[in-house]
């Protein structure tokens, strides 16, 4: 009971903070195509991908992320950002699609995480890694970076 109350949790506060399009969505429809796979280098230069990687829902500290992101959603959208969670022994998700398990693998292996470990890492446009972290992270602060970066401070002047 309690695993899939955390389960459907988890699912609520994904899709809540995760409206932006992804690769594998149907632009201008109403009706979301399942995504059965996420392949990082087709949001270089579309959005900017925020990677959360933990054991299993149940795990505390994964827990403790969710909720931090959950309470600032919004800015999900303002700034191109793609929530993606990878875990080892429950399914995985970008922006609330479903994700096969060779695609969660691949992400594990190009940032090197193990299984049992959490790790939060923030990925530009351009496809660099901009910031690891191996605690939670307050979204506000993910923001700020964000919001200090060149092509982000262009989008706010372009988007005047």
């Amino acid at each position: 009971m309690k695993k899939s109350l955390l389960i459907a949790l988890t699912l609520t506060a994904c899709t809540a903070v995760s409206p932006v399009s992804i690769a594998g969505t149907a632009h201008g429809s109403t009706q979301a195509i399942k995504m059965s796979s996420f392949n990082l280098s087709s949001q270089k230069w579309q959005n900017r991908v925020l990677i959360v990687f933990a054991p299993s829902v149940d795990n505390r500290t994964y827990q403790q992320q969710m909720q931090l992101l959950q309470e600032q959603k919004s800015g999900f959208t303002d700034r191109d950002l793609v929530l993606v969670q990878v875990l080892a022994t429950d399914k995985s998700y970008a922006n609330g699609q479903l994700i096969d398990e060779s695609s969660a693998a691949n992400l594990r292996n190009r940032f090197g995480v193990d299984k049992e470990n959490f790790r939060v890492i923030l990925v530009g446009k351009d496809g660099g890694v901009k910031r690891q972290d191996t605690t939670p992270v307050r979204a506000i602060a993910i923001f700020e970076q964000i919001d200090a970066m060149p092509m982000r401070q262009q989008e706010m002047r372009s988007s005047r």
